[in-house]
């Protein structure tokens, strides 16, 4: 495999999203919604993916009807007199556990919807930066989607790497969901599980299509074994993923040690083994799951990737520009995750430009790009805002449906602009 920074073949440049025209595309059609299919903004669905055909192992082709996805739950009516619930962990859990097939469909929906390009923003996250723990962020990822599921909300998560050696888990977060009319919030929801599910969500989503490439990864190697593996594995295993081997290299032995119990207690299929580095591992598998906390890139030889596996480069900061730059590199959103010192704007910048991407994953479901198998091939998601806000969306509707919302009284004091005799502005008092 050659190392030079310049690719091996010609790859597709990527274009601007939906450059195609509408009759290559499909121009969405209007129908009214069916019982049990996602559908897109405004009652229109956005263009299927065309593959169409389920694939040779039993999993979920592409053109099979949905029996899931963000319109197949009941969308909860504004009430008259905004109202907030919160909506707890536990409670987030038991919505989402045991459904990854749901879960996924919800995801790819929302992905499509944002890549369709109307309806929905996604503006840059915001990073609160700490420099007194530069190791730490806060960080806001706000979103809106708007049709048939009219939501807007923010995320708001932590990440303080400190955190693991007190027992604590790295990530923790809300997501707060506004009303589309309003813009009253009306639910706050612990955000660290919806943040990880959408995440491992993605993951599976990539796997399948970008699987579809190169044969069949058999055996996974996960180089980082905190919560975001945990869940990634799950979603792998849950949609239909079996390995030969499962491997694990983290620099914490604990952290090792955990993975395994839970790969244990989950009755994971094949082979268990912890690496002792980082070269061996990936090396080992042809399946490469990155989920790291690294700020900056800290795996630097392409020699350990000669054998081309495919590689979900979740935590985004563990390659070095080198190696993407000799890779086929698919991205869920290019102007996101050239942000932020990624190993991608990295990437950008030592080449001095983007050629070295070869398109999204939405590229890729719609068959506009073909991925070469002679080098590694790398998906690098920023994770988009909109995903989070659409899951929220999900879970606060599944837990309406069940009855157990828990609505604060009084949240919102004053619901009237003009209160009724028991204020009295002042003359000169500004009003709003």
């Amino acid at each position: 495999m050659s190392t030079s920074s310049q690719p091996a073949e010609p790859v597709a440049r990527v274009q601007p999203r939906f450059a195609a025209d509408t009759a290559e595309r499909g121009a969405p059609p209007t129908p009214g919604p069916s019982a049990g299919e996602g559908i897109g903004l405004d009652g229109a669905e956005p263009p299927r993916r065309r593959r169409g055909q389920e694939h040779g192992d039993g999993r979920r082709g592409a053109g099979e009807q949905r029996t899931t996805g963000i319109h197949a739950t009941a969308i909860a009516e504004p009430a008259s007199t905004p109202t907030f619930a919160v909506i707890s962990g536990a409670q987030v859990q038991r919505v989402l556990a045991g459904r990854e097939d749901q879960v996924v469909e919800v995801i790819d929906d929302a992905y499509r919807l944002h890549c369709f390009g109307s309806g929905t923003e996604n503006p840059r996250s915001c990073f609160l930066r700490l420099p007194d723990r530069p190791s730490c962020r806060i960080t806001a990822l706000p979103a809106s989607i708007g049709g048939q599921v009219g939501v807007d909300g923010v995320k708001w998560i932590s990440s303080f790497p400190g955190n693991v050696a007190a027992g604590l888990p790295r990530a923790s977060g809300v997501l707060i969901l506004n009303d589309h009319d309003t813009g009253y919030p009306f639910a706050c929801m612990e955000g660290s599980i919806i943040s990880a599910t959408r995440t491992a969500a993605l993951a599976a989503l990539a796997a399948d299509w970008l699987g579809c490439a190169r044969p069949r990864p058999t055996r996974v190697g996960f180089f980082g074994a905190g919560l975001i593996a945990r869940y990634i594995h799950t979603y792998l295993v849950g949609t239909g993923w079996s390995f030969d081997e499962t491997g694990v290299y983290d620099l914490a032995p604990d952290s090792v040690a955990g993975f395994r119990g839970y790969l244990e207690r989950s009755g994971a299929a094949g082979r268990i083994t912890a690496y002792p580095d980082a070269e061996t591992v990936i090396r080992a598998s042809d399946l490469v799951v990155f989920a790291t906390n690294a700020g900056r890139p800290h795996v630097r030889d392409l020699s350990w990737f000669e054998h081309n596996p495919l590689v979900l480069h979740m935590s985004l900061r563990d390659l070095a520009p080198e190696i993407v730059l000799a890779s086929v590199n698919i991205v869920d959103d290019v102007e996101h995750c050239l942000t932020a010192d990624t190993s991608m704007s990295l990437a950008e910048r030592l080449a001095g430009n983007r050629d070295f991407l070869h398109g999204t994953l939405d590229d890729v479901m719609d068959g506009r790009v073909s991925l070469p198998v002679d080098r590694p091939l790398v998906f690098s998601p920023f994770g988009l805002g909109v995903l989070d806000v659409v899951l929220g969306k999900h879970v606060y509707d599944e837990v309406v449906r069940s009855g157990e919302l828990h609505v604060v009284d009084d949240f919102f004091h004053e619901v009237q602009r003009y209160a009724s005799g028991d204020r009295v502005l002042h003359p000169g008092c500004p009003t709003s």
